[in-house]
């Protein structure tokens, strides 16, 4: 019996259509030097205030708030409003045009060709659904959203749960085998694989990926494109 015609290709982002450091090496430093700055100029606003309102009270006894935020910064600390701060910061990097979301050269002419070619596109990342529009939407290849038919992010669930692979499927109103899955971590592919779809894992020397042995693996986007049967365009067509 032939697999079925793939109709959707869900991909992650770190370490499959961006590299592994952006983040680290731009998006947070630049968190952190505009940091004094942006609050200087939007400390007033409502949606900021709020965020140094709930800043203060995780801070430890009589610490500065922003020296606080510093000090999560440093630590890379989970904390809701430090994270929230970083998405506005962000944004107006993005928007500004002082950040620009890195993506691998392959990348953006295989999307599009692939979204000419028919096939559905979409995203499942950890990052939010807002920060996935920023990266694609000011990305090095420029604005890649309206490719896209869908943004997941952990809302969905996790990312090593196959029920979270499941729900995407349910809300692509699609059959799970018709979805091919591209990632760099194996785990989330095991759960992708479990919940039925197809998957690929991106080995990027460049990220240092390694890959598991248990699941198909494609050094790029035109590697996927051959291994799966999409459209493989010359890399000139950015």
């Amino acid at each position: 019996m032939s697999a079925a015609p793939l109709g959707v290709v869900l991909t992650d982002i770190e370490g499959t259509t961006s590299a592994i450091a952006f983040v680290k090496e731009t998006l947070f430093p630049f968190a952190e030097r505009a940091l004094d700055g942006f609050l200087d100029a939007h400390g007033e606003e409502a949606a900021v205030a709020a965020c140094l309102r709930e800043a203060e009270r995780a801070a430890r006894p009589g610490e500065d708030v922003r020296a606080a935020l510093r000090r999560w910064m440093a630590e890379d600390a989970k904390i809701g409003p430090l994270k929230t701060l970083q998405g506005l910061i962000w944004r107006q990097g993005f928007v500004s045009g002082e950040i620009e979301g890195h993506l691998w050269p392959d990348v953006a002419p295989c999307l599009r060709a692939w979204a000419r070619a028919g096939l559905f596109l979409a995203v499942y990342s950890s990052g939010s659904v807002a920060a996935q529009k920023l990266l694609f939407g000011h990305s090095s290849a420029g604005d890649l959203v309206p490719l896209f038919g869908g943004f997941f992010d952990t809302a969905v669930g996790a990312k090593r749960e196959a029920a979270s692979y499941a729900a995407i499927a349910q809300a692509l109103h699609r059959p799970p085998e018709e979805i091919l899955f591209l990632s760099d971590v194996a785990e989330e592919l095991d759960a992708a694989a479990h919940a039925g779809l197809r998957v690929c894992q991106l080995v990027r020397a460049q990220d240092g990926t390694v890959a598991s042995g248990r699941h198909p693996w494609a050094e790029d986007f035109p590697g996927v494109a051959a291994a799966f049967g999409l459209p493989v365009p010359r890399l000139s067509a950015a």
